[in-house]
């Protein structure tokens, strides 16, 4: 059960202040830019190879973020025509170190008692030629028009079907070239970004561990539009796997079609508190700080 601070969801680059870069660190071309699309922050990182730029939380080795949210989130954007690596470091209950990495570099699925390799095929815009490779599973260099993706991870389970062992808490992440991030959060709920606050109200979805995502944590949506046909969501496994997946990916190839109805079962039922969906409906509603360029 996660520290109170950690509920519902922890906004780990606010938490973390990433931009003053005392408890996080940098290397190579890392930079700050302030996108119009999204409305805010992002976090560019780029290099000749996938790690020779890297942003990484906590600042050392010797730490330990301590996170102990069930899912972690992941919103992010690999640079079009390139390769990209991102490390998780977590931590068994036997106090063991894993690294869970994954990368568009991987041909295959790699497994040792330590480290957890998986291929991650970009998704393309649908019915471009892209997509069609998509479709077929295969990694490589992401594609012109690859787009924003919301990529869940649920470390337990990972750790579960993976290597039999017992999930303890999230100790790092080293985010390497070639992407551009937007945020990072951990949380017990799932978070489906295709559920707005009034429904998830009506239906009281949020008092059975899934809810929408959080304002800050959100990608804008025009008026008129849908978020999946905008953006990416890849839950990973995959709800209710039972067999190991060897690679990560969008399941459809309609985005659209993954998820225009709420998720409505977990794999384990997840119990929230009613204080934690009052907190829910609370943060919905403060007003979101306006975007401020950041020097290069």
């Amino acid at each position: 059960v996660p520290s109170a601070w950690q509920r519902p969801y922890l906004n780990i680059f606010k938490h973390f202040r990433v931009e003053e870069w005392k408890r996080s660190a940098k290397e190579g071309d890392v930079a700050a830019l302030t996108d119009t699309r999204l409305k805010g922050t992002i976090y560019r990182i780029r290099g000749s190879n996938p790690a020779s730029s890297y942003l990484q939380l906590p600042r050392t080795g010797t730490q330990s973020l301590g996170l102990t949210g069930r899912y972690l989130y992941l919103l992010f954007k690999p640079l079009p025509h390139k390769h990209f690596l991102v490390h998780l470091d977590v931590a068994t209950e036997e106090n063991q170190v894993v690294r869970i990495s994954f990368s568009n570099l991987f041909k295959k699925f790699k497994s040792t008692a330590t480290w957890l390799q998986f291929p991650f095929v970009c998704g393309a815009a649908k019915g471009s030629a892209d997509d069609t490779v998509s479709r077929h599973g295969v990694s490589g260099a992401a594609p012109a028009d690859v787009r924003w993706t919301c990529l869940v991870l649920d470390l337990p389970s990972i750790l579960s079907l993976y290597l039999s062992r017992r999930y303890s808490h999230l100790k790092a992440v080293k985010l390497c070239s070639n992407l551009l991030v937007k945020n990072l959060c951990t949380s017990d709920l799932v978070f489906d970004p295709g559920v707005s606050f009034s429904e998830a109200r009506h239906t009281d979805l949020s008092c059975r561990g899934i809810a929408p995502m959080p304002r800050e944590m959100a990608f804008p949506v025009p008026k008129g539009e849908k978020w999946h046909n905008l953006y990416d969501y890849i839950r990973f496994p995959s709800e209710g796997s039972k067999l190991p997946c060897d690679s990560i990916q969008r399941i459809s190839p309609n985005p659209a079609a993954v998820s225009s109805e709420p998720v409505h079962q977990l794999p384990q039922p997840v119990t929230v508190t009613r204080a934690v969906c009052d907190r829910l409906s609370l943060l919905h509603h403060v007003p979101s700080p306006k975007a401020v360029s950041v020097p290069w």
